[in-house]
């Protein structure tokens, strides 16, 4: 038989126990914020029906969906978790409770070039507010609280929550008369950060087709800088010249108003009017999170407000705010940049159990109590020499061996070892799990995060 040689496909991660014990750490993190605000698990199918997944579609996002027949169906890999949200809601609108809070884990697949730190399978770690017919702007307050609470849980401190308004954009290209090229701009001026300002004056004028005195007023506009209220200062002098600015200019308002009560100070936040969004489909806030020490990255938590999810699938107004965190590329440049604290355990079981004897009772007893006691157990039973059991547990970094043998079985105790201290003592069943409780949570004192 001819031997195929095993490989991983371009741009598909596959992580080794330790690390893959850290990326289930940071899900855990995320998992436990989102729940403290209210919001519930959901998860959707991989695949959808290419019609559905394509509705609101087209141009890139079908140049890069992973799309295939079987049979007669038409089918899709998931680009993305917010159009299958949206098809969601649709389908049980009437059986949901709104606002509707839900956060999701999910991996989503994308056929676009594999580069560093950019795959075509990874993870996305989403939150979305829907409301019926109507959502409080209040909701749009909430997120950055929520943004702010996820990053500090993970460790980071050295974080920015930049946000500005789709509407106070909208409003400002209409007082240039630019309406109709609005959503061009928008996509320009996005890619500020990345070419800078003369190459975005450059493609305003040679591709969108901006006179270049309007290129030169727009790089004005999103120029104003200063703190939040200053920015709002400065933004006060256009008032009254465009309805849709007037009303952006009081969203944001409202917004910035809240953070303080919501928790969030504000060294962690920044208005930052060149935030646009390039999707066409945000309506109001606009959200971007950026690490102050490594600018490179880009925006590791994205967002905003949307005045209907699901107008390609129904006709119920479905406003809603989301974000969304791109999960694998977060920790792909975390592990790169050394930011992933190697100190946390990642061992797949807190105690191995070596039984010294043939009889192996007395070890399979005393790993299920130890187990009912909660700890992670695993039972080594392998005919190997003693120091290939040891080594073995110090490969997978298990921090504590029990050895029962024939003393201590006939003392009703067993002997635990601490394998970073080589300290050992002989104990009963529930003083070995108080032990080893105790020295797992001194162990787990930090966080997944470490800046630098």
């Amino acid at each position: 038989m001819e031997r195929i040689k095993p490989r991983t496909l371009s741009g598909f991660m596959e992580l080794l126990p330790a690390p893959q014990m850290q990326m289930e750490r940071i899900m855990e993190i995320l998992r436990r914020t989102y729940s403290l605000y209210g919001f519930t698990p959901l998860d959707t199918p991989a695949i959808e029906s290419a019609e559905v997944l394509l509705a609101k579609g087209g141009g890139e996002t079908e140049k890069q969906i992973y799309r295939f027949q079987k049979g007669d169906s038409d089918l899709a890999l998931r680009f993305d978790l917010t159009v299958p949200l949206a098809k969601y809601v649709a389908i049980h609108a009437g059986e949901l409770c709104f606002p509707f809070r839900r956060y999701q884990i999910g991996k989503v697949y994308r056929g676009e070039r594999a580069q560093r730190g950019r795959f075509r399978e990874f993870y996305q770690a989403d939150i979305d507010i829907i409301g019926d017919g109507k959502l409080s702007i209040i909701n749009e307050a909430e997120i950055p609280s929520i943004i702010y609470r996820t990053f500090r849980s993970l460790g980071l401190r050295r974080f920015q929550i930049r946000i500005n308004n789709r509407k106070i954009l909208n409003g400002f290209y209409s007082m240039l008369g630019l309406s109709d090229r609005s959503g061009d701009i928008m996509r320009t001026v996005d890619k500020l950060d990345k070419i800078g300002p003369d190459k975005v004056r450059a493609i305003l004028i040679d591709d969108d087709g901006i006179a270049p005195e309007q290129a030169d007023e727009i790089l004005r506009f999103i120029a104003i800088r200063g703190s939040n209220a200053e920015v709002l200062k400065a933004l006060e002098s256009y008032l009254g010249k465009d309805a849709i600015f007037d009303e952006g200019f009081g969203e944001l308002s409202t917004v910035v108003g809240y953070l303080g009560d919501f928790g969030v100070p504000d060294e962690n936040l920044a208005v930052d009017l060149t935030i646009a969004r390039g999707l066409d489909y945000y309506t109001g806030t606009v959200y971007e999170t950026t690490m102050l020490d490594h600018p490179e990255i880009g925006s590791v938590c994205s967002g905003g407000r949307y005045d209907n999810l699901a107008a390609y699938y129904t006709d119920r107004q479905l406003p809603g705010v989301g974000i969304s965190i791109g999960l694998t590329r977060l920790f792909y440049v975390l592990g790169e940049q050394g930011m992933l604290n190697p100190e946390l355990p990642t061992a797949p079981a807190d105690a191995l159990v070596l039984p010294m004897g043939e009889d192996l009772s007395p070890a399979i007893s005393l790993a299920t109590q130890l187990r009912e006691q909660g700890l992670r157990v695993q039972l080594y039973t392998e005919a190997k020499k003693f120091k290939a059991k040891m080594q073995y547990a110090d490969r997978l970094g298990i921090p504590y061996v029990i050895f029962l043998g024939e003393d201590e079985i006939a003392q009703g105790k067993c002997s635990v070892k601490e394998l970073a201290t080589g300290t050992q003592q002989t104990l009963t069943a529930e003083d070995a799990a108080d032990l080893i409780r105790a020295g797992l949570e001194a162990r787990m004192q930090g966080t997944v995060i470490r800046e630098k």
